[in-house]
């Protein structure tokens, strides 16, 4: 007997790429189990299948960062609740050192579907009753028809796991100028904040001041250094300037619907802008922004 959920959950994480560098994501999870039927006649009650698989794919995966620990670009050391991490990438190299919750260390080459499906089932399988004999996941990406942008950023003020500095997702955005759908805005911001780390001004400090492993390769004139306390401890990170947009304040997605929509209007003074932004998939934020012409 087969039993089928479909959209589960979203995972919302960033991952390393040794093309792209540090990649915000937000993919789908479809969960399909087999099994013979319990007391209830069921597989699994759908309340359960909701609450034990999704907790357990949001305590492994959501809002970490995924590293693919088999890749040879990838070094990294652990010593009690601590982690120290340095990739290379095209893109530069990226050096963080953060609690061990800021990471899911995923045994393979690359992050892709296949492999975080793998990394996620073995997560999985002690988490269900006997009579599951069988689990299998889809992961996949929302269908935009629209551009979108994959970002990464921390929340220090959150007092929940967006606290962590390397979480992201992927987000489409949609820009109306004087109530008319303006694409090439839409565009814009694609462009602009692909494969980006969003920082906040506040938590930029002097890279010589971070604690990072001795193989950190970054000077000040090539990374930013981001470094913050919150809930869950100690964060630090250094980034390739190239691979950031530094925000004048926080990162929520209030914030960054404002500062899109603010930014337009400083560029095209005169103009009405209405900016509709998401982070991941189904939720987000609006703002408007008008500045008067000199």
């Amino acid at each position: 007997m087969q039993l089928f959920v479909k959209d589960l959950t979203v995972i919302d994480f960033s991952y390393l790429c040794p093309i792209r560098g540090m990649v915000g994501e937000s993919w789908i999870v479809d969960v399909l189990l087999e099994g013979g039927l319990d007391q209830q006649n069921m597989v699994l009650d759908f309340g359960k299948v909701k609450k034990v698989i999704k907790q357990v794919i949001d305590d492994v995966a959501d809002h970490r960062l995924l590293v693919p620990t088999a890749c040879s670009k990838i070094r990294w050391q652990q010593q009690g609740e601590r982690v120290w991490m340095d990739f290379d990438s095209q893109r530069g190299s990226i050096h963080l050192a953060c609690p061990t919750q800021a990471f899911a260390l995923v045994s393979a080459e690359i992050i892709d579907f296949e492999t975080v499906n793998d990394f996620l089932f073995k997560a999985l399988r002690d988490a269900l009753p006997e009579n599951v004999d069988g689990i299998s996941l889809a992961l996949r990406n929302e269908l935009l028809d629209s551009p979108y942008y994959h970002y990464s950023h921390g929340l220090k003020k959150h007092d929940g796991n967006c606290q962590r500095i390397a979480h992201g997702h992927r987000s489409p955005v949609q820009v109306f100028e004087d109530g008319v759908s303006a694409p090439e805005w839409d565009r814009y911001w694609a462009e602009r904040w692909r494969d980006i780390y969003l920082g906040s001004e506040d938590d930029v400090v002097a890279l010589d001041s971070l604690q990072l492993s001795p193989q950190t390769k970054a000077t000040a004139d090539s990374h930013y250094g981001f470094h913050y306390e919150a809930p869950q401890g100690d964060f630090q990170l250094a980034m390739p300037k190239a691979c950031c947009d530094i925000i004048p304040h926080d990162t929520t997605i209030e914030l960054l619907a404002d500062f899109m929509a603010k930014t337009l209007a400083n560029k095209v003074p005169g103009k009405q802008f209405r900016v509709i932004a998401y982070e991941g998939i189904g939720k987000g934020s609006i703002a408007s922004g008008y500045v008067e012409r000199g």
